[in-house]
């Protein structure tokens, strides 16, 4: 097929179109190189944009931008639809930027497949576990309840899990599967339920084959180890190479599901190319939730860095406690399965985190930014 990736330089892009061109698909890859993500000077410094530059046929150009995508329909068969501004902190803050991008950009592609001549049979859209908010739990009282965003008046005091509306207890965690309650608590969350949506209505109403993949927390050797505004194993590791202190947010022990770069390429890829997923929504993760400070000393561990990690209590508004995923869906429609666990992922990343130079270390600007807003407290 002729493959066109919208954000196809990114982390998720650049591996999915080697991958694609490994099995002999022809790509194609539209991306703005955005400096937030590849650095000031892409075309010498980005190692996710010179992996692919000579592999695909590369048009700088954003979403956004009609002539832009005008230049690299014709011809193609599918859309991978990638490019995304990332970060649930900064998207509090950067509303305007996060819903032109993700919302226009997306209404604009399908804008075009609506009403322009063009041979696309098939689009898979990525999704993303923050549209749910708060993942699923158990209540011994109520069964099982999908919390709301948390109070600022309970972090305050310390409770920072889920609590049954009924009892005051804290809920039991359960892996969020496709049909949980929909209820994202960040605007990067909004925006991606609204790509989602919009993808899938449309696309259906058009007969091309849709598919949406609400990825986990992906991570693995490329992703960008200079932005500080997504991305918590790359932020730690860059704080960790440059000899400053984690701070760990809440009591450490909220959790993430940690997905590695490789089993996300297989499942995007059976996505496309699978008749079953059309119409279908999945949730890609590794469906282990694995917490904050085991992350940090495991990280501090490999490097060998002797760094202090401190367990602050301080948290942002619009932050998720847990949320894994349940496979059961994807392995059986996708045949998905996770092949690299944590452990072994850790190493592989850190493996290559060794052979990087070390990155500047912004992440306490990002703080101060959501300081001056009232959005960490």
């Amino acid at each position: 097929m002729n493959v066109l990736i919208s954000g196809g330089a990114g982390f998720i892009g650049s591996n999915l179109a080697l991958h694609l061109i490994g099995l002999g698909h022809e790509v194609t890859v539209l991306d703005t190189l955005s400096p937030q993500i590849h650095g000031d000077d892409p075309t010498t410094s980005s190692p996710l944009f010179l992996s692919v530059r000579d592999k695909v046929r590369f048009v700088k150009g954003s979403v956004c931008d009609e002539a832009s995508w005008l230049s690299v329909l014709p011809g193609q068969d599918a859309i991978v639809h990638l490019a995304a501004e990332t970060g649930t902190g900064q998207s509090m803050y950067e509303i305007k930027k996060y819903v032109d991008v993700n919302i226009g950009g997306t209404a604009l592609m399908l804008d075009l497949l609506a009403n322009t001549k063009h041979s696309i049979k098939k689009v898979v859209v990525a999704s993303s576990r923050s549209i749910y908010g708060e993942g699923k739990y158990r209540s011994k009282a109520l069964g099982i309840v999908y919390p709301g965003q948390r109070l600022d008046s309970d972090m305050k005091a310390g409770r920072f899990d889920p609590l049954c509306s009924a009892t005051g207890d804290v809920l039991e965690l359960l892996p969020t599967d496709e049909e949980s309650k929909i209820h994202p608590s960040s605007v990067y969350g909004i925006t991606k339920q609204n790509q989602e949506q919009m993808v899938m209505t449309v696309c259906g109403s058009l007969g091309i084959g849709a598919t949406a993949l609400r990825y986990q927390n992906v991570y693995g050797p490329g992703q960008s180890l200079s932005n500080p505004y997504t991305g918590i194993l790359s932020i730690f590791s860059t704080r960790i190479k440059n000899g400053n202190k984690i701070d760990i947010f809440e009591d450490g022990k909220e959790s993430r599901d940690f997905v590695f770069i490789s089993d996300v390429v297989q499942a995007t890829t059976a996505a496309l190319l699978k008749d079953e997923a059309n119409g279908e929504v999945f949730g890609i993760g590794s469906g282990v939730a694995t917490d904050v400070l085991t992350v940090a000393n495991t990280l501090v561990s490999q490097y060998n860095v002797n760094v202090p990690i401190t367990v602050t209590g301080a948290y942002r508004l619009g932050d998720i406690r847990h949320n894994f995923a349940d496979l059961t869906k994807a392995k059986n429609l996708l045949g998905f399965e996770p092949k690299i666990n944590f452990v072994e992922g850790i190493k592989k990343f850190t493996t290559w985190v060794n052979q990087q130079a070390v990155q500047k270390d912004s992440y306490d600007q990002s703080i101060e930014e959501m300081k001056s807003r009232g959005l960490y407290k």
